[in-house]
């Protein structure tokens, strides 16, 4: 890869990283494991940024492989560490902590959303970040109309186990 796009990896990076802490918020429950599912998911979006075609946003793409790598190690119970060689500007990544004590429903919201299967936890994610049930449809490699029913009831059940 190129200086160049090493740089603009990095930028769109930065730029975008709360979408993986968001996805590793959901996953994890706790720091240690929150910031090593963050590492592997950034390395899985640097070994698949050459493929980015630009089809779509990067953060739609971001979600995606957030989204996919996050499931595959959740669904793994053993997993061996593959190292990768870094390049300067990652290491210059400034890592942003993600502070959730500062909002006490914030973290409800959370556990609530822990508490969902992998594809109402996606939803859950994506919903909250405004995006379209195009968008969404487009990030989950599902119909839209499927999105928007999955949404529905996935909302049922947020409210249920928040409300019980």
């Amino acid at each position: 890869m190129t200086k160049e796009l090493e740089k603009k990896f990095a930028s769109e990076l930065e730029t975008n990283q709360g979408i993986i802490h968001k996805v590793c918020r959901s996953y994890t429950n706790n720091e240690t494991a929150h910031k090593d599912l963050f590492q592997e998911i950034t390395i899985q979006l640097w070994k698949a940024y050459p493929k980015f075609r630009g089809d779509s946003k990067f953060s739609t793409w971001m979600y995606r492989v957030a989204f996919n790598t996050a499931i595959s190690l959740y669904r793994k119970s053993k997993r061996s560490i593959e190292t990768t060689q870094i390049f300067d500007n990652l290491k210059e990544l400034e890592f942003q902590d993600y502070d959730d004590t500062k909002d006490k429903q914030l973290q409800l919201l959370y556990n609530a959303i822990y508490s969902l299967n992998d594809i109402e936890k996606a939803l859950a994610l994506l919903y909250l970040e405004d995006k379209s049930y195009k968008e969404i449809s487009i990030t989950l490699g599902i119909s839209e109309v499927n999105a928007r029913v999955k949404m529905n009831r996935t909302k049922t059940k947020l409210k249920n186990i928040l409300n019980p």
